[in-house]
C-alpha cells in the first residue's frame, strides 16, 4: 500500500526542482511525469529506498519477528503500478503532460477530465465505502471499472468537441485545439483553438449537437509576433519559462510614455477567476 501511494505521488517531486538548470526536470509535468523519468526510472529508485528502509528497520528490531519478508519483485511491481497512474491521470486534463520528456518537448492531453473531477472522486469514494461495509472488494472493482468507462466516454466527447469547429461554422482549421470539461456538467466543453495567429473560444454541448458548436466568439490575435513581445521573450527569463509551458499563449502590450508592459497568459486559463494565476509580465523601456 505504501509503495503504491508513494509511487502515485512521486512524479510531483518536480515541484521541488524548479531551480534546476536542466529544463526537463525544472518543468512541472515534464521529465518526472514522462514515460522515461516517471514511469521507467523513478519506480526502481522508490523500491530501492523502501527496501533499504525495511532492512534498516529490521536491524533496529522495529519489525515483528513473524512479519512476512518483503518481496522485492512485488515491491517493484507495486511501485510501477502506482507510478503509471499519475501521468495517465494527468494526461486527462488540459494542463497536459510531456510524456516523451526529455526526448521530446511535445505536450500530450486527452481533455477527458476536469483537473479534480468530483464525479471520479464520488465513484471511487462510494466504491471504497461499499467494499468496507460488505467486506468485499467487488464494489471497489465495479467503481474502478465505472471510472474507466467514465474517462473513456469523456475522451470521446472531447474528440467530438475537437472536430466541431471544422465540421460546421466557423469551419476552422486549427493548428492547436483544447476542449476543457466543466467540473459538474462534465459533458460540456469550453473549446479553444488557434488558427492564423489568433485564438477563438467556443462552446460545445453534445446534448445539443454532436457535430457543431453551440456558440463561438470572434478570433482574437495572440500578438505573439509583436516586436515588444519578442523582446520580452529574449530579455526576461520568467517570460521564457512561462512560454516553455504555455500551450496557447496570448499577449497584451500596454504602452505608457517610455514604458511598455507585456502581459502574457494562456488561453486555456483565460477565465477571470483563474487567469491571474496563469500570467506573467515584463516591463520594458521603449525610448
Amino acid at each position: 500500500m505504501a509503495a503504491c501511494i508513494l509511487a502515485a505521488n512521486l512524479p510531483d517531486i518536480d515541484v521541488f526542482f524548479g531551480w534546476a538548470p536542466w529544463a526537463p526536470l525544472a518543468m512541472h509535468r515534464g521529465f518526472t511525469h514522462g514515460l522515461v523519468g516517471g514511469v521507467l526510472l523513478l519506480p526502481p529508485v522508490l523500491a530501492l529506498l523502501l527496501w533499504a528502509l525495511d532492512r534498516w528497520q529490521g536491524q533496529r528490531g522495529r519489525i515483528v519477528a513473524d512479519a512476512p519478508p518483503m518481496h522485492v519483485g512485488w515491491l517493484l511491481t507495486l511501485a510501477y503500478l502506482g507510478a503509471i497512474t499519475h501521468p495517465l491521470l494527468d494526461l486527462q486534463n488540459v494542463y497536459a503532460v510531456q510524456l516523451m520528456s526529455p526526448l521530446s518537448e511535445r505536450w500530450f492531453h486527452s481533455d477527458g477530465l476536469f483537473i479534480i473531477s468530483p464525479w471520479l472522486l464520488a465513484m471511487l469514494g462510494v466504491g471504497i465505502w461499499r467494499s468496507r461495509r460488505r467486506r468485499s472488494g467487488t464494489a471497489a472493482i465495479v467503481a474502478l471499472a465505472a471510472c474507466v468507462v467514465f474517462i473513456i466516454s469523456n475522451v470521446g466527447i472531447s474528440a467530438l468537441a475537437w472536430a466541431a469547429p471544422s465540421n460546421d461554422a466557423p469551419y476552422a482549421a486549427p493548428d492547436r485545439i483544447f476542449a476543457s470539461p466543466e467540473a459538474i456538467a462534465f459533458w460540456r466543453r469550453d473549446v479553444f483553438w488557434r488558427q492564423d495567429e489568433a485564438i477563438t473560444r467556443g462552446r460545445f454541448d453534445p446534448l445539443v449537437s454532436l457535430t457543431r458548436l453551440v456558440r463561438y466568439g470572434h478570433a482574437t490575435p495572440d500578438n505573439m509576433n509583436d516586436p515588444l513581445v519578442q523582446r520580452a521573450r529574449n530579455d526576461n527569463a520568467n517570460v521564457r519559462d512561462f512560454l516553455a509551458w504555455a500551450q496557447m499563449p496570448m499577449a497584451r502590450v500596454v504602452r505608457k510614455g517610455c514604458e511598455a508592459t507585456v502581459t502574457i497568459g494562456d488561453a486555456r486559463y483565460s477565465d477571470p477567476a483563474v487567469a491571474g494565476s496563469f500570467t506573467t509580465e515584463a516591463h520594458l523601456t521603449v525610448c
